[in-house]
């Protein structure tokens, strides 16, 4: 596929990625002034422990970024922004030493003691645990810390020109507050120089060219000082549009929570001289019970706990699935995100180039996936773990190599590994299998099953078993309910509501293994 075809696809591409890069095209159709790179940020917040929905919007980020690339020449960058200066506002629920933590309420986030007692502070250690992950996916960024840009003085123009239009910020914002935050409200937060705590005070200006400004410290004394140099920072909305025009960002993505702080920072930006970036609201993660998933509840997944079970390109396969729908986030949609993320893959080399633009594994790869496909599925690989029990990975290989003969770690290193994600996921997550007995027709339906079955042989094929289930079926249920028999097949002999294609899994585990689980279903209805 050359470049130009790529490209002329690219441009007529419904993949939200190409949607949304094509937004930067409409900005820059002559390229960025300066032939400066095009800037995409994503910012974080390090009062909890990073999250899935933390890393999500690098992902989709990135794939936009990328999307870019393929419309464009003009060079990019990518911004990983922590809001690191940001006061403790609570204890979250899921780290050690709250009773610590609670001492340091209001204090920004770097000068907040890690509870865990291995990094400089609490904000140094959760921004160590989402660069480790950022690092692992190989993404391209660049780390950028609150307290060093605004500590170091690379605020401080940006800060003077927030000074020099404080009036015009304060119009943007007042009408959107409740009256009693009206009396208080300031875009500048102040440090006090006796307790270090992020202050909510109002302010006076009084040299916008020097950062001077006149507040009440907590204590009520009147404190003249300047806000270069990291004594003070931006409220919220107020820090996110100077940094937009600070920084020149063109494209930030944000939850649909936040669908007013962009509209109110976008003005914030036009006040400030700046244009506010390009982007979209993606609907917000949901915990198992439809909640929204917070990092100082701690109800959402951690990355590590959904690649303990998963593989990377499962995530990232989640993740780029409807960004604008609301989507639960629980370690139970594991399986189908794998099996899902293959069906995609295989698909790949059989497409059209627009069907492939189109194609979620296009864009988790930056292009065309590795060639190769599974020979089972990962559901059918968690129903034999299921019903061996205490599986080893070397059993597993056992019935695969009766099944695939010649099959080995060495041919199908990326079967390999989903074994592992099996059997952990098995063993860690997956209800343990309850078989209820079988009821009036699934008895004879069953007793039938049981007798083709010996009469199949050994070596028997997954298709020829399959149809061997299909006709019991037809003949005992009745076309119109193919559906009651499959689910009585699962429930009776894998101790679940849903299954695998039961001609696959029965040539997998085995004839006489599977007539051993009949037995035993039909043993509890005698």
């Amino acid at each position: 596929m050359t470049d130009s075809i790529l490209r002329d696809a690219a441009l007529a591409s419904k993949a939200w990625p190409y949607e949304e890069a094509r937004k930067l095209l409409k900005r820059y159709p002559e390229g960025k002034p300066g032939g400066a790179p095009v800037l995409f940020e994503t910012g974080y917040g390090p009062s909890g422990l990073p999250h899935i929905g933390t890393f999500n919007e690098v992902l989709r980020t990135t794939m936009v970024r990328r999307a870019f690339e393929t419309l464009s020449d003009q060079p990019t960058r990518l911004i990983a922004f922590s809001d690191d200066m940001d006061g403790l506002r609570k204890v979250p629920d899921n780290v050690p030493n709250g009773d610590m933590l609670a001492h340091y309420i209001g204090h920004p986030l770097t000068k907040v003691p890690d509870p865990f007692e291995k990094f400089e502070s609490f904000a140094h250690h959760n921004n160590a645990m989402l660069r480790d992950f950022l690092d692992r996916f190989g993404f391209d960024y660049e780390f950028a810390s609150s307290t060093d840009y605004y500590g170091s003085g690379k605020f401080d123009d940006a800060l003077a020109q927030v000074l020099r239009n404080y009036q015009g910020i304060m119009d943007v914002m007042l009408p959107t507050l409740r009256a009693e935050r009206q009396a208080t409200y300031s875009p500048v937060l102040p440090i006090s120089p006796k307790t270090g705590i992020v202050l909510q005070v109002p302010i006076e200006v009084l040299d916008p060219e020097t950062g001077m400004i006149a507040f009440t410290d907590s204590d009520g004394e009147r404190i003249e000082q300047s806000i270069f140099g990291g004594k003070a920072k931006l409220q919220w909305k107020a820090d996110w549009a100077m940094r937009w025009v600070a920084l020149g960002v063109d494209y930030e993505m944000a939850g649909k929570d936040l669908i007013d702080s962009v509209t109110q920072s976008g003005k914030i930006a036009r006040v400030l001289g700046g244009r506010p970036p390009e982007g979209f609201n993606y609907e917000l993660f949901l915990d198992a019970k439809g909640e929204k998933i917070s990092k100082t509840k701690g109800n959402g997944l951690s990355i590590e706990q959904w690649l303990s079970y998963g593989p990377d390109e499962s995530l990232a396969f989640y993740i780029y699935r409807e960004p604008k729908k609301a989507k639960a986030l629980h370690l139970g949609l594991i399986p189908r995100a794998v099996d899902d993320y293959w069906q995609f893959r295989a698909a790949y080399a059989d497409q059209p180039v627009e069907q492939r633009l189109g194609n979620p594994v296009h864009h988790i790869h930056n292009g065309p996936p590795p060639e190769g496909a599974l020979p089972v599925t990962f559901g059918l690989l968690l129903n034999l773990v299921g019903v061996m029990g205490e599986a080893t990975k070397e059993q597993v290989w056992g019935y695969l190599a009766n099944y695939l003969p010649g099959a080995n770690a060495a041919a199908w290193p990326e079967l390999d590994g989903l074994i592992d994600y099996a059997i952990r996921f098995v063993r860690d997550v997956a209800e343990k299998p309850v078989r209820r007995a079988p009821e009036g027709d699934e008895v004879l339906a069953l007793q039938d099953l049981d007798r083709l079955l010996a009469g199949a042989g050994a070596d028997a094929s997954a298709e020829d078993l399959q149809n061997i289930v299909y006709e019991i079926g037809k003949a005992r249920f009745g076309k119109e309910a193919l559906r009651d028999w499959f689910k009585a097949l699962y429930e009776t002999l894998l101790g679940s509501s849903q299954g695998p294609r039961m001609g696959s899994f029965i040539a997998l585990y085995g004839v006489e293994n599977s007539r051993k689980l009949i037995a035993e279903a039909l043993a509890k209805a005698a």
